[in-house]
C-alpha cells in the first residue's frame, strides 16, 4: 500500500479515482503548521532559527497519516508543484520524521495537470523534495515575519490607529496612494480640435480631423482655445477633395495562454472577478468538478508564471482548431512565446484546459454559471493562443484644400479573423480615437464638407488603479508573486487602507497616513526596486545561485538599525513629518496652500490623530474650537463635539431659479435643508430686511449627509411632487412620518424600500398602486 498527500480533499477524491486499490490518497488541507504568531519566533541571532506550530487541524492530519502510515509501505508528497507546495510537503515530512514516526521511505511527486496519465507519469518519476524551493520558502516567510512585527508595533505606537504593515502589502499601498497623489496634484489643460464630417461619392458619410493648418502638423495643444479654434475653423472654407491614400494589410498576433496574474486580470476586465474570486474558481476547475454525476479536473495548474504549452497540449488545440474552425485558421507551425515577467520562476505550463476537446458549450448546465465563465475564458485563450493571426486592412485618408489644410481619416478593416473568431484580449485604457470603416474613396475624388465643428478637450489625470491594471503594475514591477495578488488586495481592504468604488481603488485616509509614515521612516523598504530586487534574491535562493542566510543577513542587519532608530522618535515628530510630507493633501484648500487657522486667525492648522480617526485641528485649541474632518471614521467623544459644531451649516450652492443660498444644516432633530435669500440692496443701497420664513425640507435618516448635493436638495425640496398620471389622476410622492410613499385618489402606498423614491419611475409607482389594489 502507498499513501499519497495532497492538500485538499477536492484533489484527492479526483486522484482517488485513477489509482487503484494499492494506493490510498488523502488530504493535508493546506499548512500543517505556521511560524508561532508571537514576537521572537524567527531568530535572527540563532542563524534565523523558526518556531513552528501545528495548527488544530495540522496535529489531527498528522495523526490520520501516522495511523495510515502503519499499513503503508510508501509516502509520496504529491502537493502542489510550486514553492508552497513544496514547503508543504517539508513540513509533513519534518513533522513526521521529528516525532519518528517516518519508518518508510518516503517519495515527492508532482503533476502540473490532474490526469491519469499525468499523475502515474508522476509516481514512475519521484523525485526528492527541492531543499532550494524549501529555502525559498523559508526566507520568504522570515522576511514578511520580520517586516511584519517589527514595523506593525512601531506604527501601533507611533501612528495611532495604523493596523500593520508587510513587506509586500506597504508596497501595493504605495501604488496606490502615489497615484492618488498624482491625479490630486494633476492640472488638466485645456486644447481643442477641428473635426469635419464628409460627404463621399456615394453620399456616405465620414468623419475626420483636422492635422495640418496651411501645411504645418498641428500638434496635440497647437489649438488652445475657443477663440483659436473659432479663427481656424473660419478659415476652412474652401473645396476638399482626397489628396492621398495609404491602405496596408496589417497582422495582429494572439495573446499567450493565461499566467495567474494575466487570468486574474482579464476575469476582472471580462467578468467582473475579484482576485480572490478568480484564484477560488480556477482552484475548483484545477482540483476537479462534478460534471453530470463525475468528478473531473477541467484546467491545469492555477498558479505559474509560465507561458509555455506542452506539446501534447498543443497537439490536441490544433485538432480542435482544425475540426471547429478549419485549416486556414491553423498556423503551418505551433506558436511558441517568451515570457515578459519579471523574475518568472518554476517552469510550469501556462492555465490551460485539461483536454481541449472539452468545449465551454458541452458544459453548459452541468457546472455553476461562474465555473462556466472562467473555464470559457481560459479555454479561448489557451485555443486563440494556437491560432492564426489576425488580418487588418488598415487605410489612412487625406482630404485637402488648395491651401494645404489636411483632414486626416482613418479606417480599419478585418480581412481575415484569425484568432479573434475566438477571443479578443481585454485593455484597462481605452483608445481615445475608434477607427471605423471607410466608404470607397480615391485620389481627387470631391468631398464637401457636410459638418464643420470646433470640440473642446482636457486632458485627464492618470485613472485610478482596477485589481486589473494593479496587478499589471505589481508584475510589471516584479514585486510579489501572481499567486499572492488576491491575498494583497483583500488584505489592504481588510485593514481599511483602500476601499474599491465601482471596481477602482481610492486609499483611506488611514492607508495615506501609512504610507507616508512608512516613507518618511522606512523609505529605503518602501522603494519598488527594493522591493523587486528581493523577489529576484527568492528566485536565486530557488535556482541554488544564493544561499537563504546570505539574502537574510544582507537584509537583516540594515532593517534592524532603521528600527532601532525609532526609539527616538516621538509622535510630535511623527505628525511634524506628516505636515510636512502631506501638505498638499492636508493644508490645501481651493488650490491655495495655507495652515493659518481660518477661524481664529491665530492658530496653526496640524494633523491630529486619535485611535478612532483623524483630523486637522487648531493649535489652539481649547481656545479654538476649529476642526476640519479627514474621514467619516469615527472619532472620540472629545473630538464630536468640535467636530459637529465646525461641520454644519454647510454650503450647498445656490438655487438658480431664486438666487437663494442652500445649506444643510443640523437641529435638534437631525439634519435639514434651508434657502436663505441673498441680503439684497434697494436702489438707494439700503439693505432690505428679510421676513418671510425661509424654505427648508427634511434630511431623511436613509440618505448619507456626504451624498447631498445641489441636485438631491432640489429634489427633496420638491416633495411631494407629481412624477405622472394615470386615468387622469395625478401619481405623486412624497416622505412621510411613516416613510417615503405614492399618493393616488387619496390613497397612500408605502414604497418598499426607503432608497428608491430617490429613482422610482412612473411606472414602478403604478405597479406598487395596482398591488395595492387602488381603483
Amino acid at each position: 500500500m502507498r499513501l499519497v498527500i495532497v492538500e485538499s480533499p477536492a484533489k484527492a477524491k479526483t486522484i482517488n479515482k485513477y489509482l487503484g486499490s494499492d494506493f490510498k490518497v488523502m488530504a493535508s488541507y493546506g499548512h500543517v503548521r505556521d511560524l508561532l504568531s508571537r514576537d521572537g519566533s524567527v531568530k535572527p541571532e540563532e542563524n534565523f532559527a523558526m518556531t513552528w506550530q501545528m495548527s488544530d487541524r495540522g496535529k489531527k492530519c498528522l495523526q490520520d497519516i501516522t495511523k495510515q502510515l502503519k499499513n503503508c509501505d510508501e509516502l509520496l508528497l504529491a502537493t502542489d508543484p510550486d514553492r508552497e507546495g513544496e514547503a508543504i510537503s517539508w513540513h509533513i515530512k519534518e513533522v513526521l520524521k521529528e516525532n519518528k514516526k517516518l519508518n518508510v521511505p518516503f517519495k515527492r511527486i508532482a503533476f502540473h495537470e490532474i490526469t491519469k496519465s499525468a499523475i502515474k507519469d508522476a509516481i514512475a518519476h519521484p523525485r526528492e523534495i527541492d531543499d532550494c524551493l524549501v529555502d525559498a520558502y523559508l526566507t520568504r516567510r522570515a522576511l514578511d515575519y520580520l517586516v511584519g512585527f517589527t514595523i506593525s508595533p512601531i506604527l501601533w505606537r507611533k501612528l495611532p490607529g495604523s493596523k500593520s504593515a508587510g513587506r509586500v502589502q506597504s508596497v501595493a499601498l504605495r501604488i496606490i496612494t502615489d497615484r492618488e497623489s498624482e491625479i490630486e496634484a494633476f492640472e488638466k489643460k485645456e486644447y481643442w480640435s477641428i473635426e469635419a464630417m464628409f460627404e463621399a461619392p456615394n453620399k456616405k458619410l465620414f468623419a475626420a480631423r483636422l492635422t495640418h493648418h496651411k501645411g504645418k502638423k498641428l500638434d496635440k495643444f497647437d489649438i488652445k482655445n475657443e477663440e483659436d479654434a473659432l479663427s481656424l475653423k473660419g478659415e476652412l472654407t474652401e473645396e476638399f477633395s482626397v489628396s492621398n491614400i495609404d491602405s496596408k494589410i496589417v497582422k495582429r498576433n494572439p495573446a499567450p495562454a493565461f499566467i495567474t496574474s494575466t487570468l486574474q486580470q482579464e476575469a476582472s476586465r471580462k467578468l467582473g472577478f475579484s482576485a480572490k474570486k478568480t484564484m477560488q474558481l480556477a482552484q475548483s476547475l484545477y482540483e476537479g468538478v462534478d460534471v453530470g454525476g463525475e468528478t473531473i479536473a477541467l484546467i491545469t495548474y492555477m498558479r505559474t508564471d509560465s507561458i509555455n504549452l506542452s506539446k501534447d497540449a498543443v497537439s490536441k488545440i490544433r485538432s480542435v482548431i482544425r475540426d471547429k474552425y478549419g485549416e486556414n485558421f491553423m498556423p503551418e507551425k505551433p506558436r511558441t512565446y517568451s515570457t515578459k515577467v519579471k523574475n518568472a520562476q518554476e517552469a510550469h505550463e501556462a492555465i490551460r484546459p485539461v483536454d481541449a476537446s472539452i468545449l465551454p458549450e458541452s458544459l453548459s448546465g452541468k457546472i455553476s454559471a461562474d465555473l462556466m465563465k472562467l473555464y470559457s475564458l481560459i479555454w479561448k485563450r489557451a485555443v486563440a493562443s494556437q491560432m492564426s493571426s489576425a488580418e487588418f486592412n488598415q487605410v489612412q485618408v487625406d482630404i485637402s484644400d488648395k491651401n494645404k489644410n489636411i483632414f486626416r481619416a482613418n479606417g480599419n478593416t478585418v480581412v481575415f479573423d484569425g484568432f479573434l473568431k475566438v477571443y479578443v484580449e481585454g485593455k484597462d485604457d481605452q483608445d481615445e480615437d475608434v477607427e471605423g470603416l471607410l466608404p470607397p474613396l480615391k485620389v481627387a475624388d470631391i468631398t464637401p464638407v457636410n459638418k464643420l465643428e470646433s470640440l473642446q478637450h482636457f486632458t485627464t489625470p492618470p485613472p485610478r488603479f482596477s485589481e486589473a491594471s494593479l496587478v499589471k503594475k505589481l508584475e510589471e514591477l516584479g514585486i510579489g508573486r501572481p499567486s499572492t495578488y488576491a491575498t494583497i488586495l483583500q488584505v489592504l481592504q481588510d485593514r481599511g487602507y483602500v476601499k474599491l468604488v465601482k471596481k477602482f481603488f481610492i486609499p483611506e485616509i488611514r492607508g495615506r497616513l501609512v504610507t507616508s509614515f512608512l516613507v518618511n521612516f522606512f523609505g529605503r523598504y518602501l522603494e519598488y526596486g527594493f522591493t523587486a530586487d528581493m523577489e529576484q534574491f527568492l528566485d536565486d535562493i530557488s535556482n541554488g545561485t544564493k544561499s537563504r542566510l546570505d539574502v537574510l543577513n544582507g537584509f537583516w542587519k540594515e532593517f534592524h538599525d532603521s528600527s532601532d532608530r525609532m526609539k527616538d522618535v516621538k509622535i510630535t515628530d511623527v505628525i511634524n513629518k506628516l505636515n510636512e510630507s502631506m501638505t498638499q493633501f492636508l493644508f490645501s484648500d481651493a488650490g491655495q496652500i495655507s495652515r493659518q487657522c481660518p477661524d481664529c486667525n491665530e492658530g496653526e492648522l496640524s494633523l491630529k490623530i486619535g485611535r478612532f480617526g483623524s483630523f486637522i485641528g487648531c493649535s489652539r485649541y481649547p481656545e479654538c474650537n476649529f476642526v476640519r474632518k479627514l474621514d467619516s471614521s469615527p472619532i472620540t467623544d472629545a473630538d464630536a463635539s468640535m467636530l459637529t459644531a465646525s461641520e454644519y451649516p454647510k454650503f450647498l450652492g445656490m438655487d438658480d431659479n431664486t438666487n437663494e443660498e442652500v445649506f444643510l444644516k443640523k437641529g435638534p432633530y437631525g439634519l435639514y435643508l434651508e434657502k436663505n435669500s441673498k441680503t439684497q440692496e434697494s436702489e438707494n443701497g439700503a439693505k432690505k430686511k428679510k421676513t418671510a420664513k425661509p424654505p427648508r425640507a427634511s434630511v431623511p435618516k436613509f440618505v448619507n449627509p456626504d451624498q447631498i448635493d445641489m441636485k438631491l436638495a432640489e429634489f427633496l425640496f420638491d416633495l411631494p411632487k407629481t412624477i405622472g398620471h394615470l386615468d387622469g389622476n395625478e401619481i405623486r410622492i412624497g416622505i412621510g412620518r411613516y416613510g417615503p410613499y405614492v399618493l393616488f385618489k387619496g390613497k397612500y402606498v408605502s414604497i418598499p424600500k426607503a432608497e428608491d423614491i430617490l429613482t422610482i419611475t412612473v411606472e414602478e409607482a403604478i405597479e406598487l398602486i395596482r398591488k395595492k389594489k387602488i381603483d
